[in-house]
C-alpha cells in the first residue's frame, strides 16, 4: 500500500484508510469478531490509517478498536473524534466544543482505546456557541501533553479553519467527498491546499451507493440509517441510480467495479487526499484496497467528470436537520 502525507503536517498514512463506524452502528448488523478479522486483513494489507470516533456506538466502537489493535499499536495510525454528544440511550445531545470536555472526552477515548496516545484527533463537529479557538487551544494541550500528536478538524467551514490553524496546525479536515458530493471542491480544497492541510474524504463510495450494490431500498436492513438519509428515498433514488449506471458503464470497460472506479476518481483528485471506505466485509476490503492500483487516462477522467458534475446527486446528503450541523 502506498502512502500519502496529510498536508505539510508530517503525517504519513497508507493511501486508502478504514472507516469503521459501521462496525458497530447505523448500516445494520455488524459482529465484533468479523469485524476484528477485517481490521487486521486491512493492516495485512498495508492499511495502518483507522478512523473511530466517541459517538459510534456510544463508544462501542472504539473499544472494539482497541481490541482489535491491542497487539499491534504499533502498526496503526488511529484517528477518533469527539464532540457529538449521545445519551446513554444513544440520543443525540449536541455538539459541545468546550475546553473542560476536549479534555474529559479524550480521556475517555484512551480509556475505551487502551492506548497512551492518539494519532490523530478531530474535532467531530463545529459547536456554535464555543468560539473555535478555545476548542482547539485544548485540543493543543493535549499535543504538548503528549496524550494526542495530530490535530483535526470535521465538516468545518473555510473561515473556521483558517482560524483554527492560526490557535495550531491542524493536519487533516474530515468531509464526505465522492462522485455525488463534490462541494468540497468550491472552497475546502483550496484552503486546505493553501494552508498544507490534509483532506480525508468519508463515504467516499456514496454510503455504499455507488457501488451498484444497492439497487433498491429493501436492499438495506431495516435498521440501517440509510433510508432517512434523502438520497435513499423515493424518486431521489430512482434518479440516483441513474448515476450509478452511468458508473457502471465507465467501470465494465476498464474492468473495474463501480466501487473502485469511484475511489480511483478520488485518488485523482490530489495527493494529500486520503479516502476512508468503511465495511464490515474482508471481500469488500480487498476490493477498495485493489483500487489504489487502477491508473485513469485523461480521457477517462474527462468522461466521469462529465457524466458526474457538482450537484449531480438529488437530495441532500444528509436530512435536512443535521445538514445544519455542518460547514460551520
Amino acid at each position: 500500500m502506498k502512502k500519502r502525507f496529510l498536508g505539510k503536517s508530517g503525517l504519513a498514512v497508507s493511501a486508502i484508510g478504514l472507516g469503521c463506524m459501521g462496525m458497530s452502528e447505523f448500516y445494520g448488523r455488524h459482529e465484533d469478531d468479523d469485524s476484528i478479522k477485517t481490521i487486521h486483513r486491512a493492516l495485512d494489507l498495508g492499511i495502518d490509517f483507522l478512523d473511530t470516533a466517541d459517538m459510534y456506538g456510544i463508544g462501542r466502537n472504539e473499544t472494539l478498536i482497541g481490541r482489535a489493535i491491542g497487539d499491534r499499536r504499533d502498526r496503526v495510525v488511529l484517528a477518533t473524534k469527539f464532540g457529538n454528544v449521545r445519551g446513554g440511550d444513544g440520543a443525540f445531545l449536541g455538539v459541545n466544543g468546550k475546553p473542560e470536555y476536549v479534555r474529559a472526552a479524550c480521556e475517555a477515548s484512551l480509556r475505551r482505546l487502551g492506548v497512551e496516545v492518539i494519532d490523530l484527533y478531530y474535532q467531530h463537529r463545529v459547536d456554535p456557541d464555543t468560539p473555535i479557538e478555545e476548542t482547539v487551544g485544548a485540543m493543543a494541550e493535549l499535543v504538548r501533553e503528549g496524550k494526542v500528536r495530530f490535530l483535526g478538524l470535521s465538516e468545518a467551514a473555510p473561515a473556521t479553519l483558517r482560524r483554527a490553524h492560526k490557535v495550531h496546525r491542524i493536519a487533516a479536515l474530515q468531509t464526505e467527498y465522492s462522485l455525488w458530493s463534490r462541494e468540497p471542491e468550491d472552497e475546502i480544497l483550496p484552503v486546505c491546499r493553501e494552508l498544507g492541510i490534509g483532506f480525508v474524504a468519508y463515504s467516499p463510495i456514496g454510503r455504499g451507493f455507488l457501488s451498484g450494490k444497492i439497487r433498491k431500498v429493501e436492499d438495506l436492513e431495516p435498521d440501517d440509517r440509510r433510508r432517512i438519509f434523502p438520497r435513499f428515498q423515493g424518486e431521489n433514488f430512482r434518479r440516483n441510480l441513474d448515476l450509478v449506471n452511468r458508473i457502471e458503464q465507465i467501470a465494465a470497460r476498464k474492468r473495474c467495479r463501480p466501487s473502485q472506479m469511484a475511489l480511483a476518481w478520488l485518488m485523482t483528485r490530489g495527493e494529500t487526499i486520503v479516502p476512508i471506505p468503511g465495511t464490515t466485509r474482508i471481500s469488500h476490503l480487498e476490493e477498495n484496497v485493489a483500487a489504489a492500483e487502477i491508473e485513469l487516462s485523461a480521457e477517462e477522467l474527462a468522461a466521469i467528470d462529465a457524466m458526474a458534475p457538482r450537484d449531480v446527486a438529488t437530495g441532500l446528503r444528509y436530512p435536512e436537520a443535521h445538514m445544519k450541523a455542518l460547514n460551520r
